[in-house]
Formats: structure tokens, sequence, C-alpha cells
């Protein structure tokens, strides 16, 4: 099967990653005491990063989780610019964040074409939160229709100083308007970033369309493995052996994204069939290690 990827967005990311450390004490039994049982939180999987979205309708995300990015991208010659606060990003009083495209430029904003003709919005857990390996789980419904472009994916957070693509690239779903009913899971890496990346997409069976209800998207990673699912389906696993020899940049902290865009290489432009505003409802991001 062939697939297209994506020529992906880069806009300005320099921000530092928040180190964390924990200590734990182990207690050794005494000679006669029996053998204390073993708790199952010891091997389960530990929560990092929990976002649900909770708060008062219209509010915008919590800032101590995540930043707004704001401009425009020529280098995916996207058509949409990213706002700040909540104008495009905001809690919907019911557990969801909601990113909302429009075909509407209230504050004049230019883009690289001239004046912009959209607006969205792009959140990210740069400088307040990272993560090497675990398991990285979000429950979305997209929105649908030509030129959209809806994502949920990962950068190095080495980003600043090494640049793209040597930073590395995870996305864990993207969707193209024009496949209503597929997303891909790609990696990007020095000599696969691009259309060079390597990994594949998902179909629903049966016609089915992603933006008919919530579907969940993770990725699951560990030393030398990315994994990828939908719904808890597996559809693929990449390794180094998938790099031809190119290096494997994947073992290192990581912050994730959130966005919808509009237009790009990729998608293509709306047309007269994409109607306005569009969607991406987030009902939650759930970040654990490994177990």
């Amino acid at each position: 099967m062939t697939v297209h990827f994506s020529p992906h967005r880069r806009t300005k990311l320099c921000a530092l990653a928040l180190a964390c450390g924990a200590a734990s004490l182990a207690v050794l039994p005494s000679a006669s005491a029996e053998p204390a049982p073993r708790s199952p939180a010891a091997t389960a999987a530990a929560a990092t990063f929990t976002d649900d979205f909770n708060g008062p309708a219209g509010s915008a995300v919590d800032g101590g989780k995540w930043q707004i990015e704001t401009g425009d991208n020529v280098n995916n010659h996207e058509r949409q610019y990213y706002t700040s606060g909540n104008k495009n990003a905001a809690l919907d009083g019911q557990g969801n964040l909601v990113i909302t495209a429009r075909k509407e430029n209230p504050g004049n904003y230019q883009c690289w074409y001239g004046r912009c003709e959209y607006t969205s919005a792009r959140l990210n857990t740069a400088g307040k939160f990272t993560q090497t390996y675990g398991h990285v789980e979000a429950r979305m419904k997209i929105p649908r229709g030509q030129g959209m472009w809806p994502a949920f994916w990962m950068l190095g957070a080495d980003i600043g100083s090494v640049g793209w693509p040597q930073s590395g690239e995870i996305d864990v779903m993207e969707n193209v308007g024009f496949e209503p009913g597929t997303v891909h899971g790609t990696l990007h890496g020095p000599g696969y970033s691009g259309s060079g990346g390597i990994g594949a997409g998902y179909t629903l069976p049966g016609g089915e369309a992603f933006a008919d209800k919530f579907h969940t998207f993770a990725v699951d990673w560990s030393p030398n493995k990315v994994t990828w699912s939908v719904d808890g389906t597996v559809y693929q696993t990449r390794t180094p052996a998938d790099l031809g020899g190119k290096q494997w940049v994947f073992d290192k902290p990581f912050f994730v994204i959130l966005n919808l865009a509009v237009g790009g290489y990729w998608p293509g432009d709306p047309d007269g069939s994409t109607s306005f505003p569009q969607q991406l409802v987030v009902d939650y991001v759930h970040v654990t290690t490994g177990n």
C-alpha cells in the first residue's frame, strides 16, 4: 500500500525540557519475616501526564501543562494562523478540549501568502512535560472535510539545539480530510523525514469515517521500538531495522503536541465542499510509564 506522508510543520519551537526525578526506598524483610506480598502497583504503569480537560466552558487549557503556539507555518504551506489563549482552543465544560478551525480573520493576521484566511490552534507541552518511553494516548473525535489536517504527535525536546529532523518526530495520529476513514502513524528523523518518513496507515472497516465518533489513538514506546494502535488494535511496529541503517533518534525525551491545521502540501487546501467551523474534540491526553 502506498502511503503519502507529510512534509512536516516546523515553527519556532525552542523550549527547555523539564527534568524530573523520583526516589524510591526498598525495605528488606528480616530473616524470620514472611516475604511481603508484591504490590500490583509495583508492576503497573504509572501516570506521568494526565489532562482530562475538566473546567468551565470557554476556559483556556491549563497553562501549567500546555503552552499555546501562535503564528503561521510557511514550511508546510498551511493556510491557518494559530491564535493565542482560548480564541480557538477552549474547554467545552463537558470534559473536552475543542480546537476550532474557522474561516475568519478578525485580528487581521498576516500569513506567508498574505492576509490569513483561517484561524486555528496548536498547543504543546515543551518546557512543561517531556518523557522518554511509555504509553502515550489521546481519545479524540477528528474534523471532516477537504483540507483539514488534525494531528497528535511528539517532537524531541532537543529540537532547539539540534534542529529538525535530527530531533526526531513521532506522529501518533494524523489525518488528511480526503481520507476520512484513514489515519497515519509515522517516524521522522535524519534521512527519513518529510515524504520519506517511516510509517503506515490504519483504515476503519466498512467505510466508516473517523469524524463520526471518538476513537483512541496511542503509541507504546520503548527502547528501539514504537508500536501504534487505534482503539486498542495494533497496526504497526517500527524498530531501527526499518531505517535501512539510518540513525534511530527515539531514545531521549520528547514533548507532546496537539493541533488542527488547515490546508498544506499533504491535505491540499479547503474547497467548496469544506464547511466551517471544523473541530478537533479531545476527551483526554494520558501518558504513562511502560509496564
